[in-house]
């Protein structure tokens, strides 16, 4: 590919780029670009809304490029505030060096893992080593009125809500991330754009060649809706086995398909459009092809066939998965809440409790609206649904 060629093919669903000349000029260096991507570990799963910038990265990666993946173990410390009203929780090391482990094993789904491909650096090996003046230096290449540009600060500065001078910190920090690594690219998504501008404002004020900002959309979740997010429960996780990963696809609204496609697979855009259209594709097909084409991302084609074929039995034919675990339950009469937890459809009661306030839970032919309710295991298998995806049967036993 030409240079023109190359930017087209790296834009393919980038929102805004800063910009494309300086991007061209790099290109056109010949040598190889350095791409930066920073992830805070805050959380223990990477889900489709992270693997839009990963796949972003990997395209540069196949170009011929390198990525420099930064774990922000210390940016962790005080937490994006990027679309926050109140204050992030600080989190403790064991947990952010936990987390750090499992980003790093789900991010090599997607990026090539290769020593000459993939540099990986914690941005504790500098930002712990600052001095207290090194501090007060950075925070003189930046104004206050900067850092209320951004929406969240105006906001709550507007609702009387407190502004930690911490967190006017984390930009800053994340900035001279850039100018340690010498980053070329740095990749993020809408929401981080204030961040990485300023990452490209300090590099040129510590005479470097600043970084170029690619932007991706942020990816909206199952309810076609919200940002994907596991706290918000509408997410798919990258480990998620083929059949709930399937399932979830299938779940979205038709609206959001052709951001799907354009982000998370490498269908050609004049396929994606005959797919979208619905005087074409039936939406329900066109979302099948999507949900495979997703699942053999992370599983294989015969993963994705035996998915689509396991859906298909059980919600057009309305019949049991052909796996269907049993569980047997030695404790006879249990609370309704305690049996969801104990076969594994909810991580603690409390969890269970708002599955079945929120009407998810059924039992044999009954829907089940008390969690505290005591069940009484049969000697016969019963099915026991949570949700639309969650079935298992229950039978009593010792």
């Amino acid at each position: 590919m030409d240079i023109d060629q190359t930017i087209q093919h790296l834009g393919r669903g980038v929102e805004a780029l800063y910009s494309e000349q300086d991007l061209k000029k790099k290109l056109a260096s010949g040598r190889t670009l350095r791409i930066k991507l920073g992830l805070d570990p805050t959380a223990p799963d990477i889900h489709l809304g992270h693997s839009v910038v990963l796949r972003k990265m990997r395209q540069f990666q196949d170009l011929g490029h390198t990525a420099v993946l930064i774990i922000g173990d210390y940016t962790a410390k005080i937490g994006d505030p990027t679309g926050r009203d109140t204050t992030r929780p600080i989190l403790d090391d064991a947990d952010i060096q936990a987390n750090a482990k499992t980003y790093l094993d789900q991010a090599g789904l997607i990026i090539d893992t290769a020593p000459d491909k993939l540099e990986i650096r914690h941005n504790s090996e500098w930002l712990s080593q600052l001095t207290f003046a090194d501090v007060l230096k950075l925070t003189g290449q930046f104004t206050v009125q900067q850092m209320l540009h951004r929406e969240n600060f105006r906001n709550r500065m507007a609702a009387e809500k407190e502004i930690m001078v911490s967190e006017f910190m984390y930009p800053l920090m994340q900035a001279y991330d850039s100018v340690v690594v010498k980053a070329d690219v740095e990749l993020g998504g809408t929401d981080q754009t204030f961040n990485n501008l300023r990452g490209r404002d300090l590099m040129g004020r510590h005479g470097l060649e600043p970084q170029v900002v690619m932007v991706l959309p942020i990816l909206v979740g199952l309810d076609g809706a919200e940002k994907m997010s596991k706290s918000k429960g509408n997410y798919v996780g990258l480990t998620d086995d083929p059949n709930d990963m399937y399932g979830k696809v299938m779940s979205i609204p038709d609206t959001p398909m052709r951001n799907y496609y354009e982000l998370l697979t490498d269908l050609p855009m004049q396929r994606i459009d005959s797919l979208v259209d619905s005087s074409t594709t039936h939406p329900r097909d066109a979302k099948d092809t999507l949900a495979r084409a997703i699942v053999e991302v992370y599983h294989s084609t015969e993963a994705a066939n035996n998915a689509s074929s396991e859906f298909r039995r059980r919600f057009a034919e309305n019949r049991l998965p052909s796996d269907i675990e049993t569980h047997t339950i030695a404790e006879s009469p249990i609370m309704l809440a305690k049996l969801i937890a104990q076969v594994g459809f909810a991580s603690s009661n409390s969890e269970a409790r708002r599955l079945v306030k929120q009407g998810a839970v059924a039992l044999g032919d009954q829907k089940q609206d008390d969690p505290q309710v005591m069940i009484d295991i049969p000697a016969e298998p019963v099915v026991l649904k949570v949700g639309k995806r969650r079935v298992c049967q229950v039978i009593a036993g010792s």
